[in-house]
Protein backbone atom coordinates (compact mmCIF):
# COMPACT_ATOMS: atom_id res chain seq x y z
CA UNK A 1 0.00 0.00 0.00
CA UNK A 2 1.78 2.93 -1.46
CA UNK A 3 1.51 6.54 0.81
CA UNK A 4 1.27 9.19 -1.50
CA UNK A 5 1.08 13.35 -0.43
CA UNK A 6 -0.24 16.04 -2.91
CA UNK A 7 1.69 18.97 -1.79
CA UNK A 8 -0.13 22.33 -3.74
CA UNK A 9 1.00 25.36 -2.77
CA UNK A 10 -1.68 28.21 -1.77
CA UNK A 11 -2.31 30.77 -4.46
CA UNK A 12 1.61 30.65 -4.98
CA UNK A 13 2.13 33.24 -7.50
CA UNK A 14 0.24 35.96 -6.18
CA UNK A 15 1.14 34.66 -2.00
CA UNK A 16 4.73 35.59 -3.15
CA UNK A 17 4.19 38.90 -4.06
CA UNK A 18 2.67 39.29 -1.00
CA UNK A 19 5.24 38.59 1.00
CA UNK A 20 7.02 41.91 -0.11
CA UNK A 21 3.63 43.66 0.19
CA UNK A 22 1.86 42.62 3.40
CA UNK A 23 -0.38 45.79 2.69
CA UNK A 24 -2.09 43.82 -0.09
CA UNK A 25 -2.90 41.05 1.77
CA UNK A 26 -6.54 41.32 2.14
CA UNK A 27 -6.89 42.78 -0.90
CA UNK A 28 -8.33 41.58 -4.43
CA UNK A 29 -4.88 41.01 -6.60
CA UNK A 30 -4.31 39.30 -9.05
CA UNK A 31 -0.89 38.59 -11.37
CA UNK A 32 -1.16 39.11 -14.98
CA UNK A 33 0.52 41.21 -17.48
CA UNK A 34 -0.59 44.05 -18.41
CA UNK A 35 -0.96 43.16 -21.84
CA UNK A 36 -4.80 44.40 -23.42
CA UNK A 37 -5.84 41.04 -23.62
CA UNK A 38 -3.79 39.18 -20.87
CA UNK A 39 -5.13 36.47 -18.46
CA UNK A 40 -5.42 35.89 -15.23
CA UNK A 41 -1.85 33.78 -13.82
CA UNK A 42 -3.26 34.06 -10.31
CA UNK A 43 -5.77 34.93 -7.81
CA UNK A 44 -5.37 36.03 -4.11
CA UNK A 45 -7.90 34.54 -1.76
CA UNK A 46 -9.94 37.68 -1.67
CA UNK A 47 -9.88 38.76 -5.38
CA UNK A 48 -11.39 34.95 -5.93
CA UNK A 49 -14.18 35.88 -3.60
CA UNK A 50 -15.39 38.05 -6.52
CA UNK A 51 -15.39 34.87 -9.01
CA UNK A 52 -11.98 36.29 -10.47
CA UNK A 53 -9.67 33.07 -10.78
CA UNK A 54 -6.96 31.68 -13.10
CA UNK A 55 -6.68 31.26 -17.05
CA UNK A 56 -9.74 34.06 -17.09
CA UNK A 57 -9.19 36.82 -19.23
CA UNK A 58 -8.31 40.63 -17.67
CA UNK A 59 -11.22 42.00 -19.07
CA UNK A 60 -13.46 39.72 -17.35
CA UNK A 61 -11.89 39.69 -14.05
CA UNK A 62 -12.24 43.75 -14.28
CA UNK A 63 -16.39 43.17 -15.15
CA UNK A 64 -16.22 41.37 -11.69
CA UNK A 65 -13.98 43.35 -9.40
CA UNK A 66 -13.40 46.82 -10.41
CA UNK A 67 -10.82 47.34 -7.63
CA UNK A 68 -8.29 44.96 -8.82
CA UNK A 69 -5.00 45.32 -8.21
CA UNK A 70 -2.76 43.96 -11.13
CA UNK A 71 1.06 43.08 -9.94
CA UNK A 72 3.17 41.77 -13.47
CA UNK A 73 4.35 38.30 -12.57
CA UNK A 74 8.29 37.37 -11.84
CA UNK A 75 8.83 33.46 -13.06
CA UNK A 76 12.46 33.79 -12.30
CA UNK A 77 11.44 35.16 -8.39
CA UNK A 78 8.89 31.76 -8.07
CA UNK A 79 11.05 29.61 -9.70
CA UNK A 80 13.49 30.53 -6.58
CA UNK A 81 10.94 30.05 -4.15
CA UNK A 82 10.06 26.51 -6.00
CA UNK A 83 13.52 25.41 -5.79
CA UNK A 84 13.39 26.11 -1.88
CA UNK A 85 10.19 24.39 -1.62
CA UNK A 86 11.51 21.37 -3.83
CA UNK A 87 14.43 21.01 -1.48
CA UNK A 88 12.24 20.30 1.65
CA UNK A 89 10.86 17.45 -0.57
CA UNK A 90 14.17 15.97 -0.95
CA UNK A 91 14.53 15.89 2.86
CA UNK A 92 11.63 13.65 3.45
CA UNK A 93 12.02 11.30 -0.42
CA UNK A 94 13.71 11.73 -3.65
CA UNK A 95 10.50 9.76 -5.29
CA UNK A 96 9.30 14.04 -6.31
CA UNK A 97 6.89 14.08 -9.23
CA UNK A 98 7.08 17.74 -10.06
CA UNK A 99 3.53 18.73 -11.57
CA UNK A 100 4.77 22.67 -11.82
CA UNK A 101 6.40 25.25 -10.20
CA UNK A 102 3.64 24.92 -6.76
CA UNK A 103 2.79 21.39 -6.89
CA UNK A 104 4.24 18.27 -6.74
CA UNK A 105 3.20 14.25 -5.52
CA UNK A 106 5.67 12.80 -3.08
CA UNK A 107 5.82 9.28 -2.38
CA UNK A 108 6.84 8.50 1.00
CA UNK A 109 6.10 4.96 1.64
CA UNK A 110 9.61 4.56 2.79
CA UNK A 111 10.51 7.86 3.74
CA UNK A 112 14.20 8.84 4.31
CA UNK A 113 13.36 10.49 7.91
CA UNK A 114 11.82 7.17 9.12
CA UNK A 115 8.44 8.70 9.88
CA UNK A 116 5.69 5.73 10.46
CA UNK A 117 2.84 8.25 9.61
CA UNK A 118 2.34 9.82 6.05
CA UNK A 119 0.12 12.62 7.72
CA UNK A 120 3.37 13.23 10.22
CA UNK A 121 5.71 13.78 6.80
CA UNK A 122 2.81 16.07 5.08
CA UNK A 123 2.52 18.07 8.45
CA UNK A 124 6.45 18.57 8.87
CA UNK A 125 6.59 19.59 5.29
CA UNK A 126 4.18 21.93 5.03
CA UNK A 127 5.49 23.53 8.66
CA UNK A 128 9.30 23.68 7.06
CA UNK A 129 7.94 25.83 4.07
CA UNK A 130 6.39 27.80 5.97
CA UNK A 131 9.07 28.43 7.95
CA UNK A 132 11.60 28.68 5.36
CA UNK A 133 9.16 30.73 2.41
CA UNK A 134 6.59 32.10 4.70
CA UNK A 135 3.89 30.60 2.53
CA UNK A 136 1.01 28.32 3.20
CA UNK A 137 0.56 24.93 1.38
CA UNK A 138 -2.20 23.09 1.09
CA UNK A 139 -1.56 18.25 1.42
CA UNK A 140 -3.95 15.55 0.63
CA UNK A 141 -1.99 12.38 2.41
CA UNK A 142 -3.85 9.09 0.38
CA UNK A 143 -3.02 5.48 -0.92
CA UNK A 144 -3.08 6.86 -4.12
CA UNK A 145 -2.09 9.94 -6.68
CA UNK A 146 -5.88 10.02 -7.73
CA UNK A 147 -7.17 10.33 -4.42
CA UNK A 148 -4.29 12.72 -2.84
CA UNK A 149 -4.35 15.55 -5.74
CA UNK A 150 -8.29 15.53 -4.66
CA UNK A 151 -7.42 15.76 -0.75
CA UNK A 152 -5.11 18.62 -1.24
CA UNK A 153 -8.00 20.68 -2.47
CA UNK A 154 -10.36 19.41 0.40
CA UNK A 155 -9.39 21.98 3.29
CA UNK A 156 -7.67 24.94 1.50
CA UNK A 157 -5.86 27.12 1.91
CA UNK A 158 -3.53 25.93 4.32
CA UNK A 159 -5.06 22.71 4.97
CA UNK A 160 -4.35 19.24 5.21
CA UNK A 161 -6.95 16.34 3.85
CA UNK A 162 -5.77 12.53 5.11
CA UNK A 163 -8.08 9.60 3.09
CA UNK A 164 -6.65 6.94 5.19
CA UNK A 165 -7.32 3.29 3.18
CA UNK A 166 -10.15 2.20 5.57
CA UNK A 167 -12.03 5.25 4.59
CA UNK A 168 -11.13 5.30 0.74
CA UNK A 169 -15.07 3.76 -0.35
CA UNK A 170 -16.94 6.17 2.38
CA UNK A 171 -14.75 9.39 0.85
CA UNK A 172 -15.71 8.07 -3.22
CA UNK A 173 -19.34 7.46 -2.45
CA UNK A 174 -20.75 10.43 -2.82
CA UNK A 175 -17.36 12.59 -4.37
CA UNK A 176 -19.46 14.86 -7.56
CA UNK A 177 -17.60 13.75 -10.62
CA UNK A 178 -16.21 17.25 -11.67
CA UNK A 179 -13.73 16.39 -8.87
CA UNK A 180 -11.88 14.13 -11.05
CA UNK A 181 -8.35 15.41 -12.29
CA UNK A 182 -9.08 15.56 -16.09
CA UNK A 183 -12.95 15.82 -16.05
CA UNK A 184 -13.28 19.23 -18.14
CA UNK A 185 -16.74 20.58 -18.96
CA UNK A 186 -17.73 18.67 -22.14
CA UNK A 187 -16.65 15.13 -20.40
CA UNK A 188 -18.88 16.54 -17.18
CA UNK A 189 -22.15 16.84 -19.69
CA UNK A 190 -21.99 13.76 -20.86
CA UNK A 191 -21.52 12.20 -17.94
CA UNK A 192 -24.63 14.04 -16.65
CA UNK A 193 -26.23 13.08 -19.54
CA UNK A 194 -25.85 9.60 -18.61
CA UNK A 195 -27.73 10.06 -15.51
CA UNK A 196 -24.45 9.94 -13.56
CA UNK A 197 -22.93 12.60 -11.06
CA UNK A 198 -21.07 11.43 -8.17
CA UNK A 199 -18.61 8.49 -7.96
CA UNK A 200 -20.66 6.24 -6.41
CA UNK A 201 -23.07 6.59 -9.56
CA UNK A 202 -20.21 5.38 -11.50
CA UNK A 203 -19.59 2.56 -9.71
CA UNK A 204 -22.73 0.87 -10.99
CA UNK A 205 -22.05 1.26 -14.60
CA UNK A 206 -19.84 -1.48 -16.25
CA UNK A 207 -16.87 -1.06 -17.97
CA UNK A 208 -17.35 -1.94 -21.11
CA UNK A 209 -19.98 1.14 -21.32
CA UNK A 210 -17.69 3.56 -19.58
CA UNK A 211 -15.27 2.64 -23.10
CA UNK A 212 -18.18 2.89 -25.76
CA UNK A 213 -18.36 6.40 -24.56
CA UNK A 214 -15.28 7.38 -23.28
CA UNK A 215 -13.04 5.12 -24.81
CA UNK A 216 -9.42 4.77 -22.69
CA UNK A 217 -10.74 7.58 -20.35
CA UNK A 218 -13.26 5.13 -19.82
CA UNK A 219 -11.42 2.86 -18.30
CA UNK A 220 -9.59 5.23 -16.01
CA UNK A 221 -13.00 6.52 -14.96
CA UNK A 222 -14.06 3.00 -14.03
CA UNK A 223 -10.80 2.43 -12.06
CA UNK A 224 -11.26 5.42 -10.36
CA UNK A 225 -14.74 4.77 -9.26
CA UNK A 226 -13.77 1.67 -7.25
CA UNK A 227 -10.81 4.43 -6.19
CA UNK A 228 -8.05 2.37 -7.47
CA UNK A 229 -5.01 4.28 -9.10
CA UNK A 230 -2.01 2.41 -9.68
CA UNK A 231 0.09 5.07 -11.07
CA UNK A 232 3.38 5.52 -9.55
CA UNK A 233 5.29 8.72 -8.26
CA UNK A 234 7.44 9.40 -11.02
CA UNK A 235 10.84 10.42 -9.35
CA UNK A 236 13.43 12.57 -11.94
CA UNK A 237 10.84 12.38 -14.60
CA UNK A 238 12.30 14.71 -17.60
CA UNK A 239 11.19 17.86 -18.33
CA UNK A 240 7.29 17.11 -20.02
CA UNK A 241 7.45 20.17 -22.73
CA UNK A 242 9.02 23.85 -23.21
CA UNK A 243 6.55 25.95 -24.97
CA UNK A 244 6.04 29.65 -26.01
CA UNK A 245 3.11 31.53 -26.61
CA UNK A 246 2.33 34.98 -27.85
CA UNK A 247 -1.26 36.86 -27.87
CA UNK A 248 -2.32 39.20 -30.94
CA UNK A 249 -4.04 42.51 -30.16
CA UNK A 250 -6.76 41.46 -32.75
CA UNK A 251 -8.05 38.03 -33.82
CA UNK A 252 -6.32 36.84 -36.65
CA UNK A 253 -6.70 34.41 -39.30
CA UNK A 254 -4.28 31.12 -39.63
CA UNK A 255 -2.72 32.55 -43.21
CA UNK A 256 -2.25 35.94 -40.60
CA UNK A 257 -0.22 34.02 -38.05
CA UNK A 258 2.48 32.86 -40.33
CA UNK A 259 5.31 35.77 -39.35
CA UNK A 260 4.28 34.62 -35.84
CA UNK A 261 5.74 30.97 -36.39
CA UNK A 262 9.44 31.82 -36.78
CA UNK A 263 9.84 33.86 -33.56
CA UNK A 264 8.28 31.73 -31.03
CA UNK A 265 10.05 28.36 -32.91
CA UNK A 266 13.57 30.61 -32.45
CA UNK A 267 12.66 31.39 -28.47
CA UNK A 268 11.55 27.71 -27.80
CA UNK A 269 15.28 26.44 -29.81
CA UNK A 270 16.73 28.81 -27.63
CA UNK A 271 15.63 27.72 -24.52
CA UNK A 272 16.62 23.68 -25.68
CA UNK A 273 20.08 25.33 -25.99
CA UNK A 274 20.45 26.73 -22.62
CA UNK A 275 19.21 23.66 -21.10
CA UNK A 276 21.06 21.64 -23.96
CA UNK A 277 17.89 19.70 -24.82
CA UNK A 278 17.24 17.70 -27.67
CA UNK A 279 13.40 17.10 -28.75
CA UNK A 280 11.43 14.84 -31.56
CA UNK A 281 7.93 16.52 -30.25
CA UNK A 282 6.14 19.40 -31.61
CA UNK A 283 2.99 20.45 -30.33
CA UNK A 284 0.89 23.82 -30.99
CA UNK A 285 -1.83 25.65 -28.97
CA UNK A 286 -4.49 27.76 -30.84
CA UNK A 287 -7.00 29.98 -28.81
CA UNK A 288 -9.83 30.60 -30.63
CA UNK A 289 -11.78 34.36 -30.31
CA UNK A 290 -13.98 32.29 -27.85
CA UNK A 291 -11.41 31.44 -25.65
CA UNK A 292 -11.89 27.42 -26.81
CA UNK A 293 -8.23 25.96 -27.05
CA UNK A 294 -7.22 23.82 -29.92
CA UNK A 295 -4.05 21.71 -29.58
CA UNK A 296 -2.93 19.11 -31.07
CA UNK A 297 1.32 17.52 -31.30
CA UNK A 298 3.18 15.12 -33.50
CA UNK A 299 6.23 13.09 -32.10
CA UNK A 300 9.09 12.11 -35.49
CA UNK A 301 12.00 9.25 -35.18
CA UNK A 302 14.51 11.90 -34.88
CA UNK A 303 15.45 14.79 -32.75
CA UNK A 304 14.89 18.29 -34.49
CA UNK A 305 19.03 19.39 -35.46
CA UNK A 306 18.19 22.73 -35.86
CA UNK A 307 14.90 25.59 -35.76
CA UNK A 308 14.19 24.93 -39.83
CA UNK A 309 13.53 21.17 -39.11
CA UNK A 310 11.12 22.30 -36.22
CA UNK A 311 9.40 24.94 -38.31
CA UNK A 312 8.81 22.59 -41.20
CA UNK A 313 7.52 19.90 -38.43
CA UNK A 314 5.45 22.71 -37.53
CA UNK A 315 3.73 23.39 -40.90
CA UNK A 316 3.32 19.50 -41.38
CA UNK A 317 1.19 19.26 -37.89
CA UNK A 318 -0.61 22.46 -38.86
CA UNK A 319 -1.66 21.16 -42.54
CA UNK A 320 -2.75 17.72 -41.02
CA UNK A 321 -5.05 19.41 -38.33
CA UNK A 322 -7.66 20.89 -41.15
CA UNK A 323 -8.67 23.60 -39.92
CA UNK A 324 -11.75 25.86 -41.25
CA UNK A 325 -9.96 28.41 -42.81
CA UNK A 326 -13.02 30.72 -41.42
CA UNK A 327 -11.82 30.09 -37.65
CA UNK A 328 -9.63 33.33 -36.24
CA UNK A 329 -7.32 33.51 -33.15
CA UNK A 330 -6.24 35.25 -30.25
CA UNK A 331 -3.58 33.27 -29.43
CA UNK A 332 -1.00 30.87 -30.87
CA UNK A 333 1.71 28.98 -28.98
CA UNK A 334 4.12 26.18 -30.06
CA UNK A 335 5.77 23.07 -27.59
CA UNK A 336 8.27 20.58 -27.73
CA UNK A 337 8.15 17.40 -25.92
CA UNK A 338 9.50 14.03 -25.56
CA UNK A 339 13.04 16.16 -24.45
CA UNK A 340 16.31 14.54 -23.89
CA UNK A 341 19.55 15.48 -22.63
CA UNK A 342 21.78 16.32 -26.18
CA UNK A 343 24.67 14.04 -25.35
CA UNK A 344 22.43 10.97 -25.19
CA UNK A 345 21.27 11.27 -28.79
CA UNK A 346 22.75 10.86 -31.84
CA UNK A 347 21.44 13.92 -34.32
CA UNK A 348 19.75 12.22 -37.22
CA UNK A 349 17.90 14.07 -39.64
CA UNK A 350 14.51 14.30 -39.53
CA UNK A 351 13.24 14.79 -42.95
Amino acid sequence: MRKIIHIDMDAFYASVELRERPELKHLPVVIASHHPRAVVAAASYPAREFGVHSAMPMSQARKRCSQLIVIEPDFQKYRAVSAQIHEIFRRYTPIIEPLSLDEAYLDVTENLQQIPSATEVAMRIREEIFQTTGLTASAGVAPNKFLAKIASDWHKPNGICVIKPSQVQAFIQDLPLKKIPGVGKVTQEKLKSLNLETLGDLQQVDEAILIQHFGKYGKRLFLYAQGIDERPVEAERERQQISKETTFGDDLYLPQCSPYWEPLIQQVWNSMEKKQLSARGISVKLRLKNFQIIQHSRSFRSIFKDPQEMQQALYLLLQGMHLDPELQFRLIGVGVYQLSQRHQETQLSLL
